[in-house]
């Protein structure tokens, strides 16, 4: 009769140890963090998405032509450069007059 309880006490503690084993395995799959976040977007754009999106402020007078015929606007050193009907490059004033260069 001994020997049969301890078989009995021993399948216990082994099934509450493997319960606790499971219980922790699922425990960090749900509750685990990505170990790099990526909340935030690129802050440097690369030279791809500086010559595909013209609203992206630019110092390079090259990068700023291209732009400016392939989609008819482009910004260069914080202002919005357009090309008119008559391919003439111009900007918008303070006053919402235009400025042809």
């Amino acid at each position: 009769m001994p020997s049969f309880l301890l078989v009995l006490f021993t399948l216990f503690i082994l099934l509450i140890f493997i319960s606790f084993l499971f219980l922790l395995i699922n425990y960090k799959k749900l509750y685990s963090r990505p170990t790099k976040t990526s909340s935030f977007s690129q802050l440097i754009p690369t030279a791809n998405e500086q010559e595909c999106n013209p609203d992206i402020n630019t110092k390079n007078w090259d990068l700023h032509k291209i732009r400016l015929y392939k989609f008819g606007r482009s910004q260069y050193k914080g202002l919005t450069f357009f090309i008119s009907s008559e391919d003439r490059i111009y900007y918008l004033s303070e006053k919402g007059t235009k400025v042809y260069c």
